[in-house]
């Protein structure tokens, strides 16, 4: 079939099952042993790379492994350890925040649920959807970094412009088994091929699904009659 004869979710249900035979070994780039450790990296994930976190977090977990210690740290050692992964003074306040929170109010266990993961300091629902999906199995929403959200844009699924609507317009399109997979798949696709600055939109397989390429197309097809 054409892209033009597949509904919005027949089309994301194509793209899903081609970047899961794309990237069918795509899991959770953030190195964590416990769910507070993941949540504490997927906090300093926020406008810094994976890579660079898993560079810092040995050092901070191995001074600072679980939420007591992280929560009775001397913030400015804290914020030290952290520093090269940007804004690290929020950043540091918001881990102490949540560990307190979570030895006090939830018996040092970080919850498992969006509402409470919610409550802790520094914790929006790209981090609590990462935290319940890899850490308790949990798919409670779809989890939208930049990756995501300008894949889904350019793709033609949603035109939100902000994390929770764009959120909300994919979990209407996709099985909630797979919401977890396809943010996962597609933030590896967004590294690899649809890049920011220089997407390598001629060798996506996805580029016949995608709205951004068939709009490129249409426009190559008019400067085209015109030079006639």
């Amino acid at each position: 079939m054409t892209r033009k004869s597949l509904t919005k979710k027949q089309r994301a249900l194509e793209i899903l099952a081609r970047i899961q035979r794309l990237y069918p070994d795509a899991t959770c780039s953030l190195d964590y042993a416990t769910p507070v450790q993941l949540l504490v990296a997927t906090i300093l994930s926020a406008q810094c790379t994976d890579e660079r976190v898993n560079k810092v977090t040995p050092g901070l977990f191995g001074r600072f492994p679980d939420a007591e210690s992280l929560a009775n740290a001397d913030i400015l050692e804290l914020e030290e350890l952290v520093r090269s992964t940007g804004f690290y003074r929020n950043k540091a306040k918001n881990i102490q925040g949540s560990c307190r929170m979570i030895v006090n109010d939830f018996n040092s266990v970080v919850p498992n649920k969006m509402e409470e993961l919610l409550k802790l300091p520094g914790v929006a629902r790209k981090t609590a959807n990462v935290v319940l999906a890899h850490a308790y199995g949990i798919n409670a929403g779809v989890t939208v970094d930049t990756h995501v959200k300008r894949l889904s844009q350019r793709l033609g699924l949603t035109k939100n412009t902000e994390p929770v609507g764009i959120e909300k317009d994919l979990m209407k399109l996709l099985p909630q088994p797979d919401w977890e997979n396809w943010s996962i798949r597609l933030i590896y696709h967004g590294r690899a091929v649809c890049k920011s600055r220089s997407p390598a939109c001629g060798v996506c397989e996805l580029a016949d699904l995608c709205e951004m390429q068939l709009s490129q197309t249409k426009v190559k097809q008019s400067f085209s009659k015109n030079d006639e």
